[in-house]
């Protein structure tokens, strides 16, 4: 039953298989499945052509939907890597990224290097000279770790 259903594989079958990977696309974004359906809807529209040559068996149609998956994902990754997408927040996922450059008061001393400052609602460990609690300073980057900020020391104005 399934020989003779590869026997008479036709174009209505590709067309069907691109059509089913395009839907399961859109269910299960990737981007993959899209290039392997417009490689099967492309063999299948080639079968519509070529349908009656001795030439094109169900063999010959395997090979050219492989040959048209591989060279489509190549392609498609080609499109894709190409795209710079620019985003209006950068630094989303990068919380202490977007502290540099804000002032805060110390809660906390800087001794030995290491204290805190609250930003907002959180309580931020900073890196810096040693400073007295209450010493204003600004975020001038970020620390070895995504949880600590280095800071210096803002001059008091007269």
């Amino acid at each position: 039953m399934i020989y003779d259903l590869i026997l008479e594989l036709g174009p209505w079958n590709w067309m069907l298989l691109g059509l089913v990977l395009l839907v399961l696309e859109i269910f299960m974004p990737g981007v993959f499945l899209l290039w392997v359906g417009i490689a099967a809807l492309i063999t299948g529209a080639l079968s519509l052509a070529l349908a009656g040559t001795a030439f094109w068996g169900w063999q010959v149609q395997v090979i050219v939907f492989l040959v048209l998956a591989l060279v489509a994902a190549f392609a498609g990754r080609t499109i894709t890597a190409n795209r710079k997408d620019t985003s209006d927040q950068p630094f989303l996922n990068r919380r202490s990224a977007q502290m540099v450059g804000r002032t805060a008061t110390l809660t906390e001393p800087i001794r030995e290097g290491r204290g805190r400052i609250q930003l907002g609602d959180t309580m931020w460990r900073v890196a810096g000279p040693d400073l007295p609690a209450g010493a204003r300073v600004r975020v001038v980057a970020t620390g070895e770790t995504e949880l600590d900020l280095v800071v210096e020391e803002i001059p008091a104005v007269l």
